[in-house]
């Protein structure tokens, strides 16, 4: 990895992307730090203080607690972004939009830019009344609840435009890498959080062992599943093109056991975040908002079962939107080729999509185990300064393999044309 790096940095244009995708990092870090006008600071850490809003402020990178322009984060792009998925299926002209290639799908990206801001502005002015309710800001009053809004869907607005932006001049996917950024960021201070409570006898060293040995054990399987493939195999038969033979060669289908990647939790763990926004808006005494925090906590039974079965949902729902098995079917048949055993268009199609389902129930199940995982971690080790759960694990690890796989195949089209020259 760290031979990749080096290289990456000799090669002229491949520097300019990485330096521009840390520096587009450097302005979302910088602007997790501007404060949003109007917030009695004090107040914002008292009514902030709890689990689930630790797990928001992780993702956010710190932006949460401090209530800046960055608080929202990157949620609303990507809520906007299910949305847009969901009515592409429903929705014919949508369809027929996803169909026309780059075209279509610039306009259904900016539709999703339109969905983004009207989401945030919803999310960001019911969070300004459920502040001001909760006494966290300084003049209440319909103008304070619009500036506050303004600003919060200023922000969302412009965490798009940043990973936007990364993903099409920089190196890796924009939006997981802001999400990669953020968690990164508070590891500093949740380390510092687990010598406090070393230093005042909370926990003992073999709980630190024992914590690093799960961590450890956690990215070595999410590694290995990451990585792990179910290779079909594929026959070409010969083919007599004038005076060339073509064809006559083995070779295999790769399918993935986690084609989904980040994406399915991080979908999940967006709609998730809805449950606590709704509650935020009503009365403390209500008995929905009652009925939410304790159903619908980070560390209710109710919650992680939800967040399991959406992850398993969206699993299913991003593996089928990137890969059709006809359309690979079609693609084997039209140039000579069979799985050995299966007869070639709808029953290869049949056979591929039966392995794929189950590999993706089983990337599925894997991802969910993975998300719940910090409540058993906490259980075990005591440890609830470093929230540096299954969750954030599976962001991180899979984020980072995704931008090495970037960088060495940037680095191994650099090596084709040298050698070509």
């Amino acid at each position: 990895m760290l031979d990749s790096f080096q290289q990456a940095f000799k090669v002229g244009d491949l520097r300019k992307k990485l330096l521009f995708t840390l520096f587009m990092l450097l302005v979302f870090r910088l602007g997790a730090h501007i404060a949003v006008p109007g917030i009695n600071p004090g107040a914002m850490e008292k009514l902030l203080s709890g689990q689930l809003f630790g797990f928001f402020d992780i993702i956010s990178g710190g932006a949460f607690k401090r209530f800046s322009i960055f608080a929202m984060s990157i949620t609303p792009y990507i809520n906007a972004t299910i949305i847009m998925q969901l009515l592409t299926v429903v929705v014919p002209r949508l369809e027929e939009l996803q169909k026309e290639g780059e075209e279509g799908r610039k306009v259904i990206v900016q539709y999703t830019r339109y969905g983004t801001v009207v989401l945030g502005f919803i999310q960001a002015m019911g969070m300004s009344i459920a502040l001001g309710r909760s006494g966290a800001l300084v003049n209440t009053g319909f103008l304070s609840y619009l500036i506050i809004a303004i600003s919060l869907t200023a922000g969302t607005a412009l965490l798009m435009w940043i990973g936007e932006t990364i993903t099409e001049k920089g190196i890796g996917n924009g939006i997981s890498l802001i999400i990669f950024a953020g968690i990164v960021s508070r590891l500093p201070g949740q380390i510092a959080g687990v010598g406090q409570e070393l230093a005042g006898g909370i926990i003992g060293y073999l709980n630190i062992i024992l914590f690093i040995v799960l961590a450890l054990a956690i990215i070595a399987s999410i590694i290995a599943v990451n990585e792990g493939q179910r290779r079909l195999p594929v026959q070409y038969a010969k083919r007599v093109v004038g005076r060339k033979v073509y064809g006559g060669q083995s070779t295999f289908l790769p399918l993935r056991v986690n084609a989904g990647g980040v994406i399915p939790i991080i979908f999940a763990m967006s709609l998730m975040m809805f449950p606590a926004t709704i509650g935020s808006w009503m009365d403390p005494a209500s008995g929905l908002n009652r009925f939410l925090q304790e159903y619908f906590s980070f560390s209710s039974v109710a919650y992680n079962i939800v967040y399991a079965a959406l992850i398993v949902f969206f699993t299913y729902f991003y593996v089928a939107i990137i890969f059709n098995p006809m359309d690979v079917a079609d693609n084997i048949k039209k140039y000579g080729g069979f799985i050995p055993g299966i007869r070639p268009g709808r029953p290869t199609a049949e056979y591929i999509d039966r392995v794929l389902s189950r590999l993706t129930l089983a990337g599925g199940v894997f991802l969910a185990l993975i998300a719940i995982m910090p409540n058993f971690i906490i259980g075990l080790t005591g440890i609830t300064s470093l929230w540096f759960g299954g969750t954030a694990l599976l962001i991180v690890v899979g984020v980072a393999l995704d931008t090495m796989k970037q960088i060495e195949s940037h680095l191994l089209l650099r090596s084709y044309e040298g050698f070509v020259k």
